[in-house]
């Protein structure tokens, strides 16, 4: 899709890649992925918008608001990251 305008998904897409927790999330799911140690830190704003561009099998952000299918996926990776969110709060509440 060439010269598409990104909405709320694309400006939601950029501001969950530029989420600290989110990329840190990102590292987390990778090391157990891959069965690898990989330092919280790691990924970066650029890793987390490849991530994202690639599960979601687009070009551009900016396709999440034009592509349903592309969506969908981009809100079921948020709901993932919010779940885990959710979690470690939990966890660090239990521990203090």
């Amino acid at each position: 899709m060439e010269n598409v305008k990104g909405g709320h998904l694309a400006r939601s897409a950029a501001m969950l890649c530029q989420d600290a927790d989110f990329r840190r999330y990102l590292d987390r799911a990778q090391s157990v992925k891959g069965n690898v140690e990989i330092p919280d830190g790691t990924h970066t704003e650029e890793d987390a918008r490849d991530l994202i561009i690639t599960a979601c099998q687009i070009s551009s952000r900016a396709e999440l608001d034009h592509n349903v299918r592309a969506a969908t996926k981009f809100r079921q990776i948020k709901a993932h990251f919010q779940r885990w969110k959710s979690r470690q709060v939990r966890r660090e509440a239990a521990t203090q």
